[in-house]
């Protein structure tokens, strides 16, 4: 039987979100026998809730591949955590409600861990309430923290973006270290992981002797230790790098970028991790420093995007699609690396069960042994995700990124108040 598909994009976006949504899309339009429309949530899982769907068949085949090399999220985003069913009924039956006016039985929802718990809640609503959906949750997360993948869709680019800034700017400062600035501090997403901090460490290699200091959030931020290392280094090569990411946190557990204000899911709003590092260097020690937050840029850098993590984020959407086809339910499209040298992976799955709230953090193996640096295991891991480039068509000297219609798909229910 014909049904209708539901996609939806949630939380942060990516470099490569869009080449997932470009890989779900394009497969159901290959199963027209088994999937009607792909219909896509306004602003994610809201979109369902309030019946602000969009109808992607009015899209062109060719927008629809555009996808593939434009940044962002094409259909829109949110920060949006259903609560459980028991806490929260209605939500459920309003899903229900919606799914079934618009024939919807396959339900694709493209995020992070907070996104998997979504999709798992999703995925019960057949035994819990009645409604049969196969919910797939396909995999997408600047973090690099979901658990069974090797890594996530979308931090292969954000890797590969910080690593090569991190060597551009490390050159800068050194050209300018004689006289002026002396320390560069770069501050990088990363609450709890610090798996996008580990990338800058791959500024330095055999051919760039550069100066870099990683702080993670794995490691308690120890700051007579931080202070004597950044000495060492301005005293041997004149200058030094910083690379701090948001969640470095003091022995207490208290962020140094902590703001006292929380976001949509309860965690803290961090931000600002840098300047506290880059004038703590200057009352310790003196010396001239810039410092920047790469923020949106590292995550919306499709023009340095990675082709390996391009190849990535299609291939699991497109995965998705042909797991919800063979009667997959509940589970996630996983990458599996098969070989470091060569660098080969496959497509695998794991169970939502065993990925919804579950954190992967960077092993200890991964740092090096003053915590300050990465170790050759963690280079070997890291090195394949940024290979390859994938850039996008340019046009009057400016990357040429695709906007949908979306086109509304006409409501058949009454408002519902989130």
């Amino acid at each position: 039987m014909t049904k209708n598909a539901f996609y939806a994009q949630s939380g942060g976006v990516t470099a490569v979100i869009n080449a997932s949504a470009c890989g779900v899309i394009e497969t159901a339009r290959r199963h027209l026998d088994k999937i009607g429309k792909v219909y896509a949530g306004r602003n994610g899982i809201i979109g369902a809730l309030t019946e602000d769907l969009i109808d992607t068949s009015q899209e062109s085949p060719e927008a629809i591949a555009a996808l593939r090399y434009t940044p962002s999220g094409a259909f829109g985003s949110c920060r949006f955590k259903l609560k459980s069913l028991e806490d929260n009924r209605r939500e459920y039956e309003r899903l229900i409600e919606v799914f079934k006016a618009h024939d919807i039985g396959y339900f694709f929802y493209n995020g992070g861990g907070d996104s998997a718990d979504t999709c798992y809640k999703v995925s019960q609503l057949s035994e819990t309430m009645g409604y049969p959906v196969q919910a797939i949750h396909v995999p997408k997360t600047v973090d690099n923290d979901l658990p069974i993948t090797d890594n996530c869709p979308g931090f292969g680019s954000v890797a590969k973006y910080i690593a090569i800034s991190t060597r551009e700017a490390s050159y800068d400062v050194r050209s300018m270290a004689k006289t002026s600035t002396k320390i560069f501090v770069i501050e990088v997403m990363g609450r709890h992981a610090g798996w996008i901090a580990a990338a800058g460490g791959l500024a330095a290699d055999a051919q760039n002797d550069i100066p870099v200091v990683i702080l993670f959030p794995e490691i308690e931020f120890d700051q007579d230790r931080f202070m004597a290392r950044v000495k060492a280094n301005v005293e041997k090569y004149d200058y030094c790098s910083v690379v701090v990411s948001e969640g470095a946190h003091w022995p207490d557990g208290k962020f140094l970028a902590e703001q006292g204000t929380r976001d949509a899911f309860g965690h803290a709003q961090l931000g600002g991790a840098a300047p506290v590092v880059a004038n703590m260097i200057k009352d310790a020690l003196g010396y001239k420093f810039h410092w920047a937050v790469a923020d949106y840029m590292q995550r919306a850098a499709r023009h340095i995007a990675s082709k390996t993590d391009v190849d990535q984020a299609y291939a699991m959407g497109k995965a998705g699609v042909e797991m919800a086809l063979a009667g997959e339910n509940s589970i996630m499209p996983a990458i599996i690396r098969t070989s470091n040298s060569p660098y080969a992976w496959e497509v695998g799955k794991a169970p939502l069960s065993e990925v919804a709230n579950v954190e992967k953090m960077m092993p200890a193996e991964y740092i090096s042994e003053d915590g300050f640096g990465i170790s050759d295991a963690c280079r070997e891991y890291l090195v394949p995700l940024i290979q390859g480039e994938d850039y996008p068509p340019y046009e009057n000297g400016m990357p040429k990124y695709v906007t949908l219609k979306n086109a509304p798909v006409a409501r058949k229910l009454a408002d519902f108040k989130l």
